[in-house]
């Protein structure tokens, strides 16, 4: 396994855009997994927790692919202003997509986008406008962000008011369960029964919207908060990734 590299890629308008990258041990294409992370408690350090942490090797070398994690605009070295799951944020993982469809050890017809709470917010709008994604993985994340936007505590809310503003165009941007129909790759959601941040229904109501628009979704419910259990989740991870990476793409 080579060692962990770090880019700065151009997100298309200037700016940088932070990613760290796992390589696979062979060198024939093959697939790749990129994440998002989620709020990180006024750290703002991005996509290095995700490295720090080992996923990206963990994942590398477990299934033999491309791993890599990207910094969301206003955390790490990728340039702001955040904008709270955005259409700035959503360039930003865009990008990230597109260099990783050019590296060698990736084929692109096996990329898989993989968002935590504010990723998967994030994870789920980019996957109603990116349409050759093999498939996405959503974590304790919200998909409609008006309606929790009112239930969410004090810090959430400034948060929300501040990077995104309150206008229905704003939350209609950033809410997919109202642009599912728009989602071709195969999705698995994620989420925690107790989890006071994100609903479980916000989980459910995507499910359904997915399901109803003739999407392949599957929800899985884990007896936890916001935080999901590891090892649980690395168990449900482990069957759907082979899965992914090993069967043919559907064609929608």
């Amino acid at each position: 396994m080579e060692p962990i590299t770090r880019h700065l890629i151009d997100r298309g308008d200037g700016a940088s855009v932070e990613l760290f990258q796992a390589h696979p041990a062979g060198a024939v294409p093959c697939g790749a997994v990129l994440f998002v992370h989620g709020n990180q408690g006024g750290r703002l350090i991005g996509a290095k927790e995700i490295a720090e942490k080992g996923a990206l090797t963990r994942f590398a070398s477990g299934l033999n692919i491309t791993a890599a994690a990207v910094s969301q605009p206003g955390f790490g070295s990728s340039c702001g202003p955040a904008d709270f799951c955005g259409p700035i944020t959503q360039k930003a993982i865009i990008a990230a997509l597109n260099f990783l469809k050019k590296q060698p050890s990736v084929d692109p017809a096996q990329l898989v986008l993989y968002g935590h709470s504010r990723g998967a917010i994030a994870a789920a709008i980019v996957a109603t406008q990116v349409f050759d994604l093999r498939a996405v993985i959503l974590s304790s994340g919200v998909y409609d962000l008006k309606e929790v936007y009112h239930q969410s505590s004090r810090g959430i809310r400034r948060a929300i008011e501040i990077e995104a503003g309150l206008s229905e165009e704003a939350f209609l941007a950033r809410s997919a369960r109202f642009h599912a129909d728009k989602i071709r790759a195969e999705t698995l959601l994620l989420h925690g029964r107790y989890d006071d941040r994100a609903p479980l229904s916000q989980a459910e109501a995507m499910s359904d919207a997915l399901i109803e628009a003739g999407s392949n979704a599957m929800l899985k419910i884990f007896d936890s908060g916001h935080e999901l259990p590891r090892k649980e989740v690395q168990a449900a991870l482990r069957p759907f990734l082979q899965d992914v990476f090993l069967k043919e793409p559907t064609v929608h």
